[in-house]
C-alpha cells in the first residue's frame, strides 16, 4: 500500500526541485498557461524533454522558494523571476536556444470551440457559404442579425460576418452557432510571456529579431549619439569625422573670403574664378567614368600641360567625396 504524502512534505519536495532547478538551469521562459489541458502539457513536456524541464506551481509558492533560494546563495538576480509570476503561469528551464525552445512550445496548440462566458483571446469571423443547416435553424441567424439565404434546401451565409470581436466575452447565441457550424476559433497553448537570460529579463520579441536588424538598430544608434556629441560639440569617435569636415569647411570658406589660401583652398578658388573647369572635373564622374566630350577635351590637355596640384587626399578625404 503506497503512503500518502502530506501537504507539507509536498512543499519542502517542491522546493527542493525549483531551487535545484535555479542552480541547474541560467535560462527560463516564463509562459501564460490559460486554457492548457492536462494531456496537452504532458505533450510539451514529451516534446521539451532532453534540454527543458516545465514547472508549474502555484504562484505563492514559487515566489517563497525564489526569495529564499536568492537570501540563501547571494544570488539575487533570481529575484528578477518575482515580478513576473502574475496570473496562470508557469516556468520552462532550458539549456537549449531560446528561439528554438519558443518555438518548440508554439507548436503545442490545439483548437478549441467558443464557450460561452469565455473572453475571445481573436476575432471571429464566419465566412459565407452554405451551412448545411436546415431552413428551421434560421432563427440562430436572425437573433445574431447574420444575412442568410435558403439555397437547395439549406440555410446559406451571404458575406461574412465578424461574430465575436477580440477581447469580448462570447455569448450563449454565438456558442450554440459556432457549434453548429463546427467552427473551433480558438487554439490555446502555452505563451512565452518573458525570458530570463542570466539575471537578465526581456521580451520574447527579441528571439525574432536577425543580423540585419541588429545592424539597423546599431546604425540608428550610432546616428542618434553623433547628432547628440555634434549638438553639444563634445568630440566622440562617431562625430569626429563630421567635426573636421565642419571644421574644414569652415576654413575654406576663411580662405574663400579673404586672401588666406592653402593647396586645397586654391583649386576651389580656381573653380570659382572659371566655372568651366569645374564642369570638365565633374563630367566623368556624372558620365560614370567615360570619356569628356570633344569641346571638354583641348582643356583637358591644357591642364595636362599645367604642373601638377597638390591632391585633396593629402587631407585624408575629397572636397567632392
Amino acid at each position: 500500500m503506497a503512503v500518502k504524502t502530506s501537504k507539507a512534505e509536498k512543499k519542502i519536495a517542491y522546493d527542493q526541485k525549483l531551487c535545484q532547478l535555479l542552480d541547474q538551469f541560467s535560462q527560463v521562459l516564463i509562459v501564460a498557461a490559460d486554457n492548457v489541458g492536462s494531456n496537452q502539457l504532458q505533450n510539451i513536456r514529451s516534446g521539451l524533454r532532453g534540454d527543458s524541464v516545465v514547472l508549474m506551481g502555484k504562484n505563492t509558492m514559487m515566489k517563497r522558494s525564489i526569495r529564499l533560494h536568492a537570501e540563501k546563495t547571494g544570488n539575487n538576480s533570481y529575484l528578477n523571476l518575482i515580478p513576473l509570476l502574475v496570473g496562470n503561469v508557469g516556468l520552462i528551464f532550458t539549456k537549449g536556444d531560446l528561439k528554438e525552445v519558443s518555438e518548440e512550445v508554439a507548436k503545442y496548440k490545439v483548437g478549441a470551440p467558443a464557450r460561452v462566458g469565455l473572453v475571445a483571446p481573436i476575432d471571429v469571423i464566419v465566412p459565407p457559404g452554405n451551412t448545411g443547416l436546415d431552413p428551421s435553424q434560421t432563427s440562430f441567424f436572425q437573433v445574431l442579425n447574420i444575412p442568410t439565404k435558403i439555397n437547395k434546401g439549406t440555410v446559406e451565409i451571404i458575406t461574412p460576418v465578424e461574430l465575436i470581436k477580440k477581447g469580448e466575452k462570447v455569448g450563449s447565441s454565438e456558442a450554440a452557432l459556432l457549434a453548429k457550424l463546427g467552427i473551433r476559433p480558438f487554439s490555446y497553448g502555452l505563451v512565452v510571456l518573458s525570458v530570463y537570460d542570466n539575471g537578465s529579463v526581456f521580451s520574447p520579441e527579441v528571439l525574432d529579431l536577425t543580423e540585419e536588424d541588429l545592424i539597423t538598430r546599431f546604425a540608428i544608434g550610432v546616428s542618434q549619439l553623433t547628432a547628440v556629441s555634434l549638438a553639444l560639440s563634445y568630440p566622440t569617435l562617431a562625430a569626429a569625422p563630421h567635426m573636421f569636415i565642419n571644421a574644414y569647411k569652415n576654413v575654406l570658406a576663411v580662405a574663400i573670403a579673404t586672401d588666406y589660401s592653402f593647396p586645397q583652398a586654391e583649386k576651389v578658388k580656381e573653380y570659382l574664378k572659371d566655372p568651366s573647369k569645374f564642369a570638365v572635373a565633374v563630367a566623368p564622374v556624372a558620365a560614370g567614368g567615360a570619356a569628356p566630350d570633344a569641346a571638354a577635351a583641348p582643356q583637358e590637355e591644357e591642364k595636362k600641360e599645367e604642373p601638377a596640384e597638390e591632391s585633396d587626399d593629402d587631407m585624408g578625404f575629397s572636397l567632392f567625396d
